[in-house]
């Protein structure tokens, strides 16, 4: 089954995900966290991208980001999946035992608008909305407890966000996103189907080519024509 299309056009806005192979622990201890935090910055260094948000977890991670130059999201990401996987099984000695994610990374391409905020909320309330904690601003491996350390500690990662915060940010992402929202941001991340107002999300899936991730998945259902009744 061919792969669908990923949308990666400079200028765009877009969630990106991915897990551990199996949905294992691949974060062990702080150091694992901080050490693919330097993979990012690292990778900001050699990559034209701007890192709006993100939330690391012990088995998968998100990120809001928005390429600078046409492909350089894919280009970017490939660097930092190799780069982390590679150290990952030189520091635990685990080469040659697997995967270390269960696939490429999934993304879908965001409105710059409420859409982005809603978005960024999602991301920086994924430990909260898991349990770990009990504020989203005390997960010490986001943008949301980095943001709000001035200045921002090292090695730094954030970009000026496009569109401004709304006034008592980290109380809002504290908030849970209604049952629309949630259920609109998974589907997304799933289907790689972008979010936005309806004209929006229609205009950038015929241009980008990413239609086929509006259609409903499986085998459309097979209709049989009505047989007229036959008289005994």
């Amino acid at each position: 089954m061919p792969r669908p299309p990923r949308a990666d056009e400079a200028g765009g806005l877009y969630h990106v995900l991915n897990r551990a192979n199996m949905r294992a622990t691949i974060f062990h201890k702080e150091g694992d966290f901080a050490a693919f935090e330097k993979i990012l910055h690292e990778g900001l260094q050699l990559y034209q991208v701007a890192l709006y948000g993100y939330q690391l977890m012990p088995n998968h991670y998100h990120l809001v980001l928005r390429p600078l130059v046409d492909g350089e999201m894919s280009q970017f990401m490939g660097w930092v999946g190799g780069t982390h996987t590679m150290r990952y099984h030189a520091h635990y000695h685990t080469s040659g035992q697997g995967h270390v994610y269960q696939q490429r990374f999934k993304s879908f391409p965001i409105q710059d608008d409420e859409h982005f905020l809603v978005v960024c909320r999602y991301v920086e309330r994924n430990a909260l909305r898991a349990g770990l904690i009990k504020r989203a601003e005390d997960w010490r491996w986001g943008s949301l407890w980095r943001w709000l350390q001035k200045p921002e500690p090292a090695p730094k990662l954030l970009s000026p966000w496009p569109i401004a915060r709304l006034p008592g940010w980290s109380d809002r992402v504290n908030q849970p996103l209604s049952e629309r929202e949630l259920e609109a941001v998974r589907r997304c991340a799933q289907r790689g189907r972008p979010w936005g107002d309806e004209g929006w999300v229609e205009s950038i899936a015929r241009r980008l080519n990413l239609e086929s991730t509006m259609r409903p998945r499986g085998r459309p259902r097979v209709r049989f024509p009505k047989q007229a009744n036959k008289e005994a």
